[in-house]
């Protein structure tokens, strides 16, 4: 396979289609062109109209600006924006997977975030001995959040921690690169 094949694999297999926004965006625009026809024939028809005749209906739009205070349309107005904006921000923005991929010579590796978290948490009981259930690890589109929770009287070095960790992630060579974040959690000593 080419470079650009694998980038082309990769970009699919990180990132995820805008098909269900397209849809439903779609299928509104149908749902309101069926029923305008709907109206439309209705009113051809001389039948009574489901919710409003088309004669009334463009009425009420030319009637509008008159009948209607400015606080009405620019609520209106503002609620279109808004429902436009977040229509374009689905369309632009690409949408992420929780997978990364990982640099392994000249093969394509797509990895889960959820394997990455759980090797991740599996090499740092390990190395640390601390048991695999007091490590909790998350992993996001650019960061890695290990949080132990030592048992009482188990002493924890910090910097060792972060170090495993530190060094582990940088082992896996991912793209987008992340970034690690470590926390100690002692559990409370105090008894109520």
């Amino acid at each position: 396979m080419t470079d650009t094949v694998l980038r082309t694999v990769v970009r699919r297999e990180t990132h995820s289609p805008r098909t269900v926004a397209m849809l439903v965006v779609v299928v509104l625009l149908l749902l309101v062109l069926a029923y305008a026809a709907v109206e439309i024939i209705l009113d051809l028809a001389g039948a009574q109209p489901l919710l409003v005749s088309p004669g009334e209906a463009l009425n009420a739009v030319v009637a509008a600006p008159t009948a209607l205070m400015p606080a009405a349309f620019i609520g209106g107005g503002v609620v279109l924006v808004i429902v436009g904006l977040i229509v374009l921000v689905l369309a632009l923005k690409p949408g992420r997977l929780s997978r990364h991929e990982m640099s392994w010579g000249e093969r394509a590796v797509v990895v889960d975030n959820g394997v990455v978290a759980s090797a991740l948490a599996q090499h740092l009981s390990n190395e640390s001995g601390i048991a695999r259930d007091d490590i909790v690890v998350g992993v996001a589109h650019r960061s890695v959040d290990v949080t132990v929770r030592p048992p009482v009287g188990i002493p924890v070095d910090e910097a060792q921690l972060s170090r495993i960790v530190d060094e582990e992630v940088t082992s896996y060579k991912l793209s987008p690169a992340v970034r690690t974040h470590l926390r100690v959690q002692r559990p409370d000593t105090k008894e109520s």
